[in-house]
């Protein structure tokens, strides 16, 4: 498991830690990368900035992108990995609070694999992560990485 690293994309620390701790419970025990802005993330995705020689072709087996990001939003960010050659293919589950109708269609527009607002009650966030881990990370199967 340690090869499928998961990307996580959230500014909130609040978030972040809930995520945390359902992956946790549900015996997910990847690695976890978090990107706290859109910069961030594009940045360890395209080995830039503060990733710069990070071995790009090792992707994230899955980016679970909030939307309402500093610096750059998550819509921009899914723009910018479908627009590229080495990230086009990266699964990306928008994982968001936002009930905006706009938002779930620019999403699916942009490319987003799965849409998902974040559950409020916390139980049916563990089942919501359980059910994610188990897709992403066991059930499907990735494309395979270009070099």
């Amino acid at each position: 498991m340690e090869d499928k690293v998961i990307l996580l994309v959230e500014d909130n620390p609040d978030d972040v830690d809930l995520t945390l701790r359902a992956l946790k419970q549900n015996n997910i025990l990847n690695k976890v990368v978090v990107a706290r802005d859109g910069v961030e993330a594009l940045d360890y995705l395209m080995g830039t900035g503060a990733h710069a020689g990070r071995e790009t072709r090792q992707l994230p087996v899955v980016t679970l992108l909030d939307l309402k990001l500093p610096r750059i939003d998550g819509l921009e960010v899914l723009k910018k990995i479908r627009e590229t050659e080495l990230t086009r293919l990266l699964p990306v589950v928008i994982l968001t609070s936002s009930s905006e109708e706009s938002d779930l269609v620019s999403g699916y527009q942009l490319g987003a694999n799965s849409y998902i607002r974040k559950p409020v009650d916390f139980k049916e966030f563990i089942e919501a992560v359980r059910l994610l881990g188990l897709y992403w990370l066991i059930w499907n199967k990735p494309a395979p990485v270009r070099t």
